[in-house]
């Protein structure tokens, strides 16, 4: 090794040390995670009747509920269910009755009184749109 070479070895290491002297070292990052979800145990009609609701709502086809809607708890139930559309429908179930299944009971408790549904019965989609089809052909038609 040549002498220019030995200096700039020298000079090198010299660099390294001082390097070494200010290396930041960055501490482990404090990691939480969130507890998961727990749901409330909702009966099955319930839960059959939020899935109905919401395809109506996929469908823009809400009008025959909305008839039934005294207490204004389409406009909860319809805002969570606009701002949390990104869920799969499952999902979206299971947490929109966590938030709003007083307004599910409320809205069934009204359609029950108007037109004799009995919801605890109703466990299947195919019967909530036999309904549905049911209250659309009592709705005077107009031809203007």
């Amino acid at each position: 090794m040549t002498e220019e070479e030995k200096n700039a070895q020298a000079q090198a290491d010299k660099e390294n040390e001082e390097n070494d002297d200010l290396k930041v070292v960055m501490p482990e990052a404090n990691r939480t995670t969130m507890p998961q979800e727990e749901f409330k145990e909702q009966p099955d009609y319930l839960k059959v009747f939020a899935n109905f609701y919401i395809a109506e709502f996929d469908e823009d086809d809400l009008e025959v509920i909305n008839l039934y809607d005294e207490n204004h708890n389409m406009v909860d139930i319809n805002r969570y269910v606009l701002n949390n559309i990104h869920f799969p429908r499952k999902k979206l179930v299971d947490h929109v009755l966590q938030y709003h299944d007083y307004n599910f009971k409320d809205l069934l408790k009204t359609m029950e009184e108007k037109t004799g549904v009995k919801p605890e019965e109703m466990l299947t989609y195919e019967a909530w749109e036999k309904w549905d089809e049911d209250q659309r052909t009592k709705i005077p038609s107009s031809l203007s």
